[in-house]
């Protein structure tokens, strides 16, 4: 229903806020992460998503694609409601979201309050299921062309490429952005790499 408001930024809550679009003020729940972007009387744009319920119409906005894109992912989970979507989110950045993911760590998901452990490993579980599908596999991100079997390195690209994934990059994109990057980097710093190349696309 809405895609995004750009207005000026009236009030800032608690995990809401409030931003006036020629005269309304719509009330955007939120992440600490968007409000830590926003400066009340200052012109932003919140990408949002409308939740409905039974007898209850909540928007939620987001300064970033890539946190609203999370924030989806995160309640196509089986248990998983907007307030623990919110406080994932809060606890953390996308990119530390798909870290978490592709890595198996529960520990990054619990720290968030009201995130137990089983819910952790099933978010876990059912988003690295997905992304593994939407990479279709293992790519080839080697340095030269012609280049023999699979190392831990095209393997560590692998789980890179499903890391960004969740942040709602195609294969060709994080193909293209892993591409000759230094075998040697850690997991974190091989994403952290990519997306400095495609901020710059």
């Amino acid at each position: 229903m809405f895609y995004y408001l750009d207005g000026t930024v009236a009030e800032i809550l608690p995990h809401l806020a409030v931003i006036d679009c020629g005269g309304v003020g719509y009330a955007c729940k939120t992440t600490d992460n968007t409000l830590a972007a926003l400066k009340k009387g200052a012109q932003k744009k919140l990408y949002t998503f409308l939740h409905v319920a039974e007898n209850l119409f909540e928007l939620y906005g987001f300064a970033t694609q890539r946190e609203l894109r999370s924030f989806r992912l995160l309640l196509g989970v089986s248990g998983v409601g907007p307030k623990a979507a919110l406080a994932i989110l809060s606890s953390g950045t996308p990119e530390s979201l798909a870290m978490a993911i592709v890595t198996g760590d529960e520990k990054s998901l619990t720290a968030a309050p009201g995130v137990g452990k089983k819910i952790a490993q099933r978010i876990i579980l059912e988003l690295k299921d997905k992304m593994a599908k939407e990479t279709g596999g293992e790519l080839d991100f080697s340095k030269g062309k012609g280049s023999a079997s699979p190392t831990p390195f095209t393997s560590k690209a692998s789980e890179a490429a499903q890391a960004l994934a969740v942040l709602g990059y195609t294969s060709q994109e994080t193909s293209a952005a892993l591409k000759g990057l230094d075998p040697e980097l850690s997991l974190e710093e091989l994403i952290r790499q990519a997306l400095k190349r495609m901020a710059k696309l």
